[in-house]
C-alpha cells in the first residue's frame, strides 16, 4: 500500500477519499510495524536531535484512542506522550489559543501525540463560534467578528507554528480519520446495547451528529489552507479500524526511516578502554 494515496492536497476534496478501505492479515502487519516503530523511536532518543509529533482528528467515535493504543503499545514507555486536548481550562484561556499546545510538545528524541489538536481552535470552535468569547480576544466583541478571514488567520498562524517547531527537529505527520455517518451511527449504537460501552456514550455526541455535514466543511477549508509539505494531513479511512491502524503506523514508519537516525558512539578515549572496562567489571 502506497501511504502518499491517503495525504490530503489542494486539488483534492475531502469526498474524494473513501471511507472504508480494507488491507488483507492487517493486523498482522501492525504487530510488525510496531516493532519497526519501536526500534526506530528508540535510535531516535539515543541521537536527540528529532522528536516527532503525531496530530490525530476526526469526529467523534473515529477510533483515535483505540489507534494510539495499538499502534504505540510496543514504544517504550518513556518515549511516547500522549495529550488529550479538552475544553480549555481558566489558565489555557488567560493565553493565546496556541499556548497549551506550545507546551505540550515532545523533547527530542520523543514521539507526541496529540489526541485532537490546536485544530480544535478552527473547527470546534468555528461550528460554535460563541466558545470564542471565552478567550477575551480584545478584537472580538461579537460574532460578526468570528468570520472566515478570523479563522483562516488563525490558519496561517498555526502553518507558521507548525514551520517553525519542524525547522527546530520536530516531525509532522497529521492524520484525519475520515469515519463515514452509516459507520458512526453504528458505533454509537454499539456504546448504547452494549452496557459496559455505556460510559463512552454522550448526549452530546448526537447534537454534534446534526452538525455533520458542517463539520465536514470545516474540515475540508482546514486540510486545504493547512496540508503542507512540512506538515502534511492524511485522511485516512476509518470505518475499518485494523486498515486504519495499519495506515498510520505504516506513515510513520517510513517517515522515521527517512532520517537515518544513528546511536552515538563513545568517546575515542573511552573505545579505547573497554578492555579494561570489562576487565573491572569482570573482576569485582
Amino acid at each position: 500500500m502506497n501511504t502518499d494515496m491517503f495525504k490530503f492536497s489542494e486539488e483534492v476534496v475531502l469526498s474524494d477519499f473513501e471511507t472504508k478501505t480494507v488491507e488483507g492479515e492487517a493486523k498482522k502487519k501492525l504487530k510488525k510495524l510496531r516493532k519497526e516503530i519501536s526500534k526506530l523511536q528508540d535510535t531516535m532518543y539515543a541521537e536527540g536531535k528529532y522528536s516527532m509529533l503525531i496530530c490525530l482528528q476526526g469526529m467523534d467515535t473515529a477510533g483515535k484512542d483505540s489507534l494510539i493504543r495499538e499502534v504505540f503499545k510496543d514504544v517504550n514507555a518513556r518515549g511516547v506522550v500522549v495529550h488529550s486536548f479538552k475544553v480549555p481550562t481558566e489558565l489555557e484561556l488567560k493565553h493565546d489559543f496556541l499556548w497549551r499546545h506550545y507546551i505540550a510538545l515532545p523533547a527530542k528524541g520523543k514521539i507526541g501525540v496529540f489526541n485532537r489538536t490546536h485544530y480544535e481552535n478552527v473547527l470546534v470552535t468555528r461550528v460554535h463560534p460563541e466558545y470564542v468569547f471565552g478567550e477575551n480576544i480584545p478584537t472580538v466583541k461579537n460574532l460578526d467578528d468570528l468570520n472566515d478571514d478570523f479563522y483562516h488567520s488563525r490558519m496561517d498562524r498555526i502553518n507558521q507554528f507548525e514551520k517553525h517547531i519542524t525547522e527546530n527537529g520536530t516531525i509532522i505527520l497529521k492524520f484525519f480519520l475520515n469515519v463515514s455517518k452509516e459507520e458512526q451511527k453504528n458505533r454509537l449504537l454499539r456504546r448504547l446495547n452494549i452496557p459496559e460501552k455505556n460510559w463512552k456514550f454522550s448526549s452530546g455526541d448526537l447534537k454534534e451528529r446534526k452538525l455533520w455535514d458542517k463539520y465536514q466543511a470545516c474540515y475540508e477549508d482546514l486540510l486545504k489552507r493547512t496540508s503542507t509539505y512540512y506538515a502534511p494531513w492524511y485522511v485516512v479511512p476509518a470505518d475499518d479500524k485494523p486498515t486504519a491502524r495499519y495506515i498510520v503506523a505504516k506513515t510513520i514508519s517510513e517517515e522515521l526511516k527517512k532520517y537515518g537516525f544513528k546511536e552515538p558512539t563513545l568517546a575515542q578515549e573511552d573505545l579505547d578502554k573497554i578492555d579494561e572496562f570489562k576487565a573491572q567489571l569482570n573482576n569485582e
